[in-house]
């Protein structure tokens, strides 16, 4: 029984981290969200940042998107969305997978956490992000206890036996949200993407049928949405973009000092999940080295 508890402590807790092992190999980041575009939203920054350093980056979208718009749906919105993820892809210099789950009827079911956790085996991931599961969207709840389902089990040989194990437990993390209740986002590492925030934007620009149709139509300002090209990304950049709030600001000085932290004009920000590997500080540094820069 001891030895079985110390198999479970290496794993979760010690295993660390495919950055240490592996030193001058790039990282693999995998970041999961409900829709084909949820990623790009709460981190295109930091993927953006990764990919200039050197790592890999995979966004993956646990839904097809086929119920997202006002006019259209079903296969033909399906491969709409799939199209524009791929070109965010081209944009960005990441890779972008789609699962083929129907958009608002996502449940968190065994066969859709086998294809969860295969991905971050195929990915051979070092970290995972992903929602908190306290969401106003049903599929982004079931996305994040999809993806806390699977933190443990990515290590386990015989569930999801055709895809090989990891020999180690990724940092698990979770997006930035707003949400309060029942416990409030705790923005433990905080990125700032002010260098690359262009880079974000025309990655978003990409979801047309998204930013500029269904989410406009859905909260009652498709009148705002411009019509050029160039007009349209401004007034996106406008649109998704925030101030950096104190308890923000407070992380940023963490991680990049008071002067730095002082001239971010945009961040992302994550909170540790507590499955999967528990950084250090040090090894927080190692899988984010954008951070201090």
């Amino acid at each position: 029984m001891i030895s079985r508890i110390l198999v479970i402590l290496l794993f979760c807790g010690h295993a660390f981290i495919h950055a240490n092992a592996q030193q001058n190999k790039p990282l693999q980041i995998i970041m999961i969200g409900a829709h084909p575009d949820d990623c790009d939203i709460k981190a295109g920054g930091t993927a953006a940042l990764f990919v200039e350093m050197g790592h890999n980056v995979k966004f993956l979208s646990v839904t097809n998107g086929d119920a997202g718009h006002m006019e259209e749906g079903g296969g033909m919105l399906a491969k709409r969305r799939l199209k524009e993820t791929q070109e965010v892809a081209r944009r960005l210099g990441i890779t972008y997978d789609v699962l083929d789950n129907h958009d608002g009827e996502l449940l968190a079911t065994l066969p859709v956490r086998l294809q969860v956790i295969r991905k971050i085996r195929e990915w051979n991931a070092d970290v995972v992000i992903a929602p908190r599961s306290n969401d106003y969207h049903p599929d982004h709840r079931y996305t994040a206890i999809l993806v806390q389902d699977a933190a443990y089990m990515v290590g386990v040989p015989n569930v999801a036996a055709d895809t090989p194990p990891l020999d180690k437990n990724p940092v698990f993390l979770y997006f930035q949200d707003h949400f309060q209740k029942p416990n409030p986002f705790q923005p433990d590492i905080a990125v700032d993407i002010t260098a690359v925030i262009d880079k974000k934007i025309d990655a978003m620009d990409a979801h047309e049928s998204q930013f500029y149709e269904w989410l406009p139509w859905i909260g009652g300002y498709l009148d705002e949405v411009p019509q050029g090209k160039v007009e349209r990304k401004i007034w996106l950049k406008d649109k998704r973009t925030g101030s950096i709030n104190p308890q923000v600001r407070k992380s940023l000085e963490k991680w990049y000092g008071a002067d730095k932290a002082r001239n971010a004009q945009y961040a992302e920000t994550f909170e540790i999940c507590e499955y999967g590997s528990q950084p250090s500080e040090e090894d927080i540094k190692k899988l984010f080295p954008m951070l201090g820069k």
